[in-house]
Order: structure tokens, then sequence, then C-alpha cells
């Protein structure tokens, strides 16, 4: 069984749909409660729908509590549930979007992952993929801390790794880079869409089906492989030379 973070919208809905028709029961978490009703009506047998924001501490775990017993043992984490606010310069940054990145991104990853942790390694089986960004490995102007947010998911991706020497349980992030058909701009845009749509005018971009395809590749791998990182960019971006002022 899977349980799969920000399953309302872009890569998190993409992967649940991909795992579900993989056979997988999912458990798809969000904070609008009426798109993860959509999905338990297509799959009322397979999806079980969890509303609330990860960020949350208490309502995480009053979720995960909430859960009947047949739904309590989670073999597949997917850490999707994330957002950028703003292009601003750090010194002209939004403080209070700062914050909400950081809750979200950071302390609503590590939480799920501390709360579902301990019955996986109980039963000595389970796989944690997180969702980070090319903007952890490759720094852009207003990416601050953004940028700094998935640099956390990758290293602690690493580090639940080198914590769980010994067990079965694999952990592997997933790294997108420019990515189309998501919320993601309009999000970090506040809502501006004709800004959010000219990030991908004229460009063809990796798709929230194509990364499903790859996170439901990463699950077919046999026990003993671990795929520590995999960074994913469509092939029209690439690396900007390097800036001198």
């Amino acid at each position: 069984m899977a349980l799969v973070t920000g399953a309302t919208a872009g890569f998190g809905q993409a992967i649940s749909r991909a795992l579900l028709q993989a056979g997988w029961r999912v458990i798809g978490t969000g904070r609008r409660a009426d798109r993860l009703e959509a999905l338990r009506a297509q799959w009322p047998e397979a999806f079980w729908p969890l509303a609330f924001d990860v960020a949350d501490r208490a309502a995480a775990q009053g979720a995960l509590t909430s859960l009947p017993a047949a739904w309590q043992d989670v073999d597949l984490l997917v850490n999707n549930a994330g957002l950028a606010l703003g292009l601003e310069r750090a010194d002209q940054a939004s403080l209070d979007d700062w914050d909400r990145m950081i809750d979200t991104n950071i302390r609503g990853l590590a939480t799920l992952t501390r709360l579902l942790l301990p019955q996986m390694v109980r039963r000595n089986r389970g796989y944690v993929i997180n969702i980070g960004s090319i903007a952890g490995n490759w720094p852009y102007p207003g990416g601050n801390v953004y940028g700094a947010t998935k640099a956390f998911v990758k290293q602690f991706s690493q580090n639940l790794r080198a914590d769980l020497a010994g067990t079965a349980i694999r952990v592997s992030n997933v790294e997108p880079g420019l990515c189309g058909g998501t919320e993601f701009s309009n999000v970090r845009f506040k809502g501006d869409d004709e800004r959010a749509a000219s990030v991908y005018a004229g460009v063809q971009a990796i798709s929230p089906e194509d990364i499903a395809r790859i996170v439901l590749w990463l699950v077919q791998q046999p026990p003993h492989v671990n795929v520590n990182r995999i960074e994913v960019m469509p092939v029209a971006q690439s690396f900007a030379p390097l800036s001198v002022a």
C-alpha cells in the first residue's frame, strides 16, 4: 500500500493514478478534499482520501491515526507535497513565503517520514520516495529558499539511507526540472496564470505523467536495488553559463 502526499494535482495526482492502475492501494493526502473524493469515486476500493495539511503535525498525526486497520501498513511513502512561492531576490522576498515553503517542503516531508518510518522498520519492508528538484542541485536567481528546501530533501534522503543501513528499506530522491501541466508556476506567481504560462511557452517540458512513470519504475526494481537519486530535465533544458558581474 502507498501513501502519496499532495495527491490533489500535478505530480501527486499523476503518481497516485499510475500506482492505482498498476494495482496498488493508495492513500492520497492533500488540502482539497473535493479532489481527493473525485479520485475515490474512480477507485472506491483502492483509494483512501486523507484531507489535511502536511505542515500541521497534529493534523498529520490525527489523520494517520484515523486510518482503518486495513489501511495502516504503508509500504511506499511518496513525499510529493511541496511548493515554490515568489521569484524575488533574497533581500526583497516575503518572509511569509519563506516560512510557508520551509513548513511544507521541509517540516511536512520530515514529519510524514518520521511518522511512517517506524512501521517500515518494524516490518523490515518499505520504500520512501521523495520528490526533490533540480533547484536543490543548481542555484538560480530567485530560487533562494525554495532551492534550499530542495537541497534539504536531497540530503535528508541520503541521510535516511545511512540511518537505514542493514534494513531492507529503500530511499530515492527524484529531482525534476522544468515540468508543465502542474500548478507549480501558478502557485509560485500567486494566481498570475499569464506569467505562469510564459514559463513553458514554446517548450516541450516534462509532464507529471513522465515523473509518475519514473516513480512506478523505481518501485518495480528488484528489492536489492536502491536508486539513490534521479535528476530529470526535458531535452529543452540544460545548464546555463556561470554569471560574472
